[in-house]
């Protein structure tokens, strides 16, 4: 180490700091920067005439067929990326038909926002049943109540269609199912849709994160999802689970939940091909909401750092529901 002359300053030829010393330097030697375009914002329409908000999500609101014309039009106002659709339906049951139905809430919001805003925004829809059937898993039960795998990817290739007819230019596939990706590949080339692109989430955690998207979504799950989404304990199984996903033809991969599961999510980006997306998910927000509003953390400071975070460890787009807010507060600066 390096004697100190003139009392307390020390010989030191490298000093860090000198590219921290003010806000034009950090700026100018920042590594990760946040774009509006990288940012996909989730969005629940329901059925009836009235948004709802949500309690558990302040400032989040289960939109109608009507108020979301005004939110994704804000969105491509703002330059973001796109919007994932997510259906809230009033009738449910063992099969999810609501998810099939040409007129189910799902398949009607997207051709709304194809029509308001189909050319300035990529329309993304949530390809699962969690939201239509009434036990609440993300696919069909057998006889003894387990999920079938291979009878809910017949679901889902119908699911497919009906999203891609609406208007959907990517398909999420959020069910966690073993060959999913392939199976909806096969089903939207055959009927003329492959220019349809899949986002696979490719390692979806079965995670508590998620307790406020069971209110957003109006859940009635039975049960957990432990037996098709992966236990948080796993790490390589991410990675295994993402490299399916990319033999089967995903177009994107994404990792679900985002700030737990960063070390999986820089994994995945090390290997991956095709674009990497992470989902800040209900319970993110949430804490964030929370904290902030006991005055316990800086609100803005820590929406910025978290996303921050998500790109720093290798997501090439997050969505987020901070994405207009973040998007606004990039523009005004």
């Amino acid at each position: 180490m390096n004697s100190p002359r003139d009392g307390a300053r020390a010989d030191l030829t490298v000093r860090p700091r000198r590219l921290r010393a003010t806000p034009a330097m950090r700026r100018l030697v920042a590594e990760t920067r946040l774009h509006a375009a990288d940012l996909i914002l989730p969005l629940f329409v329901r059925e009836g005439t009235e948004p709802r908000p949500l309690s558990s999500m302040p400032g989040i609101v289960q939109h109608t067929t009507e108020s979301v014309r005004a939110i994704v039009n804000e969105a491509a106002d703002l330059g973001l990326g796109g919007v994932m659709l997510f259906g809230v339906p009033d009738a449910k049951d063992a099969i999810g038909s609501g998810a099939t139905d040409p007129d189910g809430i799902l398949n009607q919001a997207t051709r709304v926002v194809a029509a308001e805003v189909g050319d300035a925004l990529v329309v993304q829809t949530d390809l699962c049943l969690d939201e239509f059937t009434d036990h609440g898993h993300c696919g069909v039960l057998d006889s003894e109540g387990r999920v079938d795998n291979d009878a809910t990817l017949l679901r889902y290739r119908d699911m497919a269609v009906a999203q891609a007819e609406s208007g959907s230019e990517l398909v999420g596939l959020s069910g966690m199912m073993d060959g999913q990706v392939a199976a909806v590949r096969d089903e939207l080339d055959a009927r003329g849709f492959q220019n349809t692109a899949i986002l696979a989430y490719s390692a979806k955690y079965a995670s508590a994160f998620y307790g406020p998207f069971r209110e957003a979504v109006g859940s009635t799950l039975k049960g957990d999802r432990k037996t098709y989404q992966q236990d948080p304990a796993n790490r390589r199984e991410g990675l295994r689970e993402t490299l399916l996903d990319l033999e089967q033809g995903a177009d994107i991969v994404m990792v679900k939940p985002a700030m737990s599961y960063l070390d999986v999510l820089a994994d995945v980006a090390a290997v991956s091909t095709v674009p990497v997306w992470a989902y800040q998910v209900s319970g993110e927000y949430s804490m964030i909401e929370a904290a902030a509003a006991n005055g316990w953390i800086d609100r803005e400071r820590a929406i910025f750092e978290s996303v921050t975070g998500i790109r720093r460890a290798g997501a090439d787009a997050v969505l987020t529901y901070y994405a207009p807010e973040i998007a606004q507060t990039l523009r005004d600066q």
